[in-house]
């Protein structure tokens, strides 16, 4: 069901596509958000990239509504809202991501000394091993 939406001073009804197309997204974004709390690596990559197809056909058709006027307030609401989600989700994988690089150079820190050169023989510091003074 659409809700008539008003442009200047003529009703004209709301798209269906419209509607279809943020459905799209809102449902994208819940499996996604799924996905990230069951730390499903395949399903997070499977959903983002789903999301990001149905945010790409949603802002198509909203940006071709919005040259004739006709985007329903509620809609824009609720894409506004979507956005939001997107961000956060953005904002979440960041941070884990950045949590994630932390623990690695921990591990692995980046600037270990080699153990071996380039012609496979452990490398030896300038000295050779004598003392100096």
């Amino acid at each position: 069901m659409t809700e008539p939406v008003f442009a200047g001073s003529a009703a004209t009804p709301a798209d269906p596509r419209l509607e279809d197309a943020l459905c799209a997204v809102e449902g994208r974004l819940a499996d996604l958000g799924e996905a990230l709390r069951a730390r499903d690596a395949g399903g997070i990559d499977r959903h983002a990239i789903e999301l990001q197809r149905a945010l790409a056909r949603a802002v198509e058709h909203f940006a071709r509504a919005a040259q004739h006027g006709r985007v329903p307030p509620a809609l824009r609401h609720r894409l506004a809202s979507a956005s939001g989600q997107v961000a956060a989700q953005r904002e979440s994988l960041a941070r884990a991501t950045a949590a994630l690089d932390r623990a690695i150079d921990v591990l692995l820190p980046r600037d270990a000394v080699p153990l071996y050169g380039a012609h496979g023989s452990a490398e030896r510091s300038g000295t050779g091993g004598l003392l100096q003074a």
